[in-house]
């Protein structure tokens, strides 16, 4: 019954494509919404259930970009290898069902979405994509999104993309990888606070104690739970 009434608020959608097994490769969709006129491409998230998924999150040695995927990009840039190697699995899939939707739709803008693990996958479509798109505009919301990638990969989401990560109250998943691994935030930062406050939290992995790496100090000071939710009373998962 939950899944009929999340489909219910959203009545006009027009599904385009999906795919993934939700172990190997998570699953993913693209369609479209004429009310918020925009193309959405979403990815599923961790499922711990699955051991395929968790050795995903857990390999976070860097590498550098597919330079056929990621034509141009800096090799000073790095990214999480475990998270470049799950988006590698879907991204000439998902690109052509985007195309197709803006070629059906004549849409302007394209919208990305994921929690935790499908947030990483969004931050990385949100670079990927616009490479080979141009004519529309990208933008990338994330909730309990983890690091995923070095200093250069964050001032590189910062100069060319539009991102909000949003991280609820004291949840885990967006302090790691650690930053002493050489990880860290690009900007785009809103924080859910213990009163459900939303606050907005400028530049690269603010340490302001109202923003997520303040607020959790270390992993000792989280709260799993958090991970799901809520997010405007919305619980992932569920």
């Amino acid at each position: 019954m939950v899944y009929i009434a999340n489909c219910n608020a959203n009545p006009d959608f027009i599904p385009i494509a999906s795919g993934g097994d939700g172990a190997s490769v998570q699953f993913w969709y693209v369609g479209y919404s004429p009310s918020l006129g925009t193309i959405i491409v979403a990815h599923q998230g961790t499922d711990f259930s699955k051991i395929q998924a968790i050795a995903t999150d857990v390999n976070i040695f860097m590498k550098n970009f597919d330079s056929t995927l990621f034509p141009g990009i800096s090799s000073s840039v790095k990214v999480h290898s475990g998270f470049a190697n799950a988006q590698a699995k879907t991204a000439t899939t998902i690109l052509s069902a985007v195309k197709t939707a803006i070629s059906a739709h004549s849409a302007g803008k394209v919208t990305i979405v994921g929690h935790s693990l499908g947030a990483a996958l969004a931050l990385l479509d949100g670079v990927y994509l616009p490479l080979h798109i141009t004519g529309v505009s990208f933008q990338v919301i994330t909730y309990g999104m983890p690091r995923v990638g070095n200093q250069a990969f964050a001032d590189y989401v910062d100069a060319h993309l539009s991102l909000t990560h949003i991280n609820n109250r004291k949840d885990i998943v967006p302090i790691v990888p650690g930053r002493f691994l050489g990880y860290r935030h690009p900007s785009g930062e809103v924080h859910i606070m213990n009163n459900g406050q939303w606050v907005s939290c400028p530049g690269q992995d603010n340490t302001s104690t109202q923003c997520i790496v303040g607020a959790v100090p270390n992993i000792f000071a989280s709260s799993p739970m958090d991970h799901i939710g809520p997010y405007d009373a919305i619980t992932v998962g569920c």
